[in-house]
């Protein structure tokens, strides 16, 4: 199989010391970021889960009530977010696909992982800067004392946010999630075989299939819910 990959270009100007710790940092950070996204998108789920107890806004406050919770959420989230993505980007911008020329499914793969990444970081500038920041207004923004509601009151704001934004950036994390714990196996020595590369991949295309129905619960819920009601009762 040939593909073409970001170290065709890189390794003349980066150096291959430096271009190899660089590419590990960024497999590392995104195993980091994956494993933060496979939380994230359980908790959602959760929402789903709307009897007698408010079990999304249990899990929410047991979250917020965690020690240096600012030293967490940079330490595992924000700094690994930024490095993997800005390197990531020098990546595709150093790298030459040749799916025109090799259409291996693999070739595909690489060029749907760049694709992806370009809506996952569209969506996060919204979703984080939405939700955390409330830069997008009150009715966009979310409160972890009333999680719920605000989350309700978010999705249920504009149609084009259940419909559009979500579905395209629930399906593109979940992809780049899977496709990138995949590849890192490969990177890190773990899959050398094309028979132990199959079997992980079938772990993979499983992951992919469970975060995606717990984005999917999470967002049919999260559209649906009485969001007032909810935020009353918080």
């Amino acid at each position: 199989m040939s593909s073409a990959t970001a170290s065709d270009v890189a390794v003349p100007l980066l150096g291959a010391k430096y271009h190899f710790l660089l590419r590990r940092l960024h497999s590392l950070t995104g195993l980091v970021f994956g494993g933060y996204l496979v939380v994230h998108l359980i908790v959602n789920a959760t929402l789903a889960q709307m009897g007698a107890h408010d079990i999304y806004q249990v899990q929410v406050a047991k979250i917020h009530e965690l020690p240096f919770l600012w030293a967490w959420e940079w330490g595992l989230i924000y700094l690994p977010i930024l490095f993997h993505t800005v390197y990531g980007i020098y990546i595709a911008l150093a790298g030459q696909p040749n799916v025109d020329r090799y259409k291996y499914a693999k070739n595909w793969f690489y060029v749907l992982q760049r694709i992806s990444a370009v809506i996952i970081l569209l969506f996060m500038i919204f979703h984080i800067f939405a939700l955390k920041a409330g830069w997008f207004g009150v009715s966009l923004s979310f409160d972890p004392q009333r999680a719920t509601g605000t989350v309700g009151r978010h999705m249920q704001a504009h149609w084009f946010i259940p419909w559009i934004i979500y579905p395209l950036g629930i399906l593109a994390s979940c992809f780049h999630l899977a496709n990138g714990f995949w590849t890192a196996a490969v990177t890190w020595g773990l899959t050398v075989s094309a028979g132990a590369q199959r079997r992980w991949g079938y772990v993979c295309a499983g992951l992919f299939v469970v975060t995606l129905l717990c984005g999917i619960v999470a967002l049919v819920t999260a559209a649906q819910l009485d969001w007032r009601a909810a935020m009353i009762r918080h």
